[in-house]
């Protein structure tokens, strides 16, 4: 289909994409769903940002859904899928909304491969920062801790078993595009997880309201390579799972507020590590 104008110049009048077919658009629909995300090892990039860090990633995108009244709008995310031999499909408003879960669909969505990677993968470059997230259930919580480890210089992300999957939608959206740019593994033991952190040379951090330690006990430990345990929204860290770290860490409040939400609590512990570290030189 073309949106018709004098030239044939995708940066001038005219602009020509294909329309996809029925089983392509059966097959990217079916990506809403966790089982199909499994089976296809494929998942739903939704948004100018996300799609463009997933296309700034060699060999990840696999196709690129532009609604139609939004496609001047895209060119350069056209472009850039075009010159990674990407295809390209222009797509009316109904068929966008039947791969989104939102209510009103950005206008771009691609579908891309699975990112997670193997334990050994993501530890085994002498790691600094790690952010382990035990039984982490919400979305929202999930992609936004994957965003603050990715702005950090976090070296990894390990998500536990009984996790939310990170090709989630909602997670994907969360993360805002972070969830390319650093390694991801899911489905961790927790116990052989942190092992393998200490097999490569880092000390294993729970973060616990109740603890005695807070950030600012810690010292010159704060700049030695850590990996940061963070417990479910609802629960924590069950008494179990704090076990398993070396020490339980604190993040001092000084106000009204009982707690901290997680994201929040985490990005407080992997700016204040990253910063120390950054501070000696480690």
């Amino acid at each position: 289909m073309t949106m018709d104008g004098g030239r044939n110049d995708m940066t001038q009048d005219r602009l020509e994409l294909d329309e996809p077919s029925k089983v392509v658009l059966r097959e990217s629909r079916g990506l809403l769903r966790s089982k199909e995300r499994r089976a296809q090892g494929r998942f739903l990039v939704e948004g100018r940002q996300a799609v463009r860090e997933a296309l700034r990633r060699a060999g990840s995108v696999r196709r690129l859904f532009v609604r139609w009244d939004s496609a001047r709008e895209n060119l350069d995310l056209i472009g850039a899928a075009r010159e990674s031999n990407v295809p390209v499909f222009g797509v009316s408003e109904q068929n966008l909304a039947t791969m989104s879960d939102t209510v009103s669909p950005q206008g771009v969505i691609a579908v891309a491969d699975a990112v997670d990677v193997t334990l050994a993968q993501a530890l085994g470059a002498a790691p600094r920062l790690v952010v382990v997230c035990d039984q982490i259930r919400d979305p929202g919580n999930a992609g936004t801790v994957i965003r603050c480890a990715d702005a950090f210089g976090a070296d990894a992300v390990l998500m536990s078993t009984d996790s939310v999957d990170i090709h989630n939608p909602k997670v994907v959206r969360a993360s805002v595009g972070s969830i390319f740019h650093l390694p991801i593994v899911v489905g961790v033991d927790l116990a052989a997880g942190l092992d393998a952190c200490r097999g490569a040379g880092l000390q294993v951090w729970a973060t616990d309201g109740e603890a005695e330690a807070t950030l600012l006990d810690l010292g010159e430990a704060l700049a030695r390579p850590t990996a940061w345990v963070m417990g479910n929204e609802a629960w924590g860290l069950p008494l179990e799972h704090r076990q398993l770290a070396d020490r339980a860490v604190a993040v001092p409040l000084y106000g009204h507020a009982e707690s901290l939400n997680l994201a929040t609590a985490a990005a407080i512990c992997l700016y204040t590590s990253a910063s120390s570290q950054r501070a000696t030189g480690h």
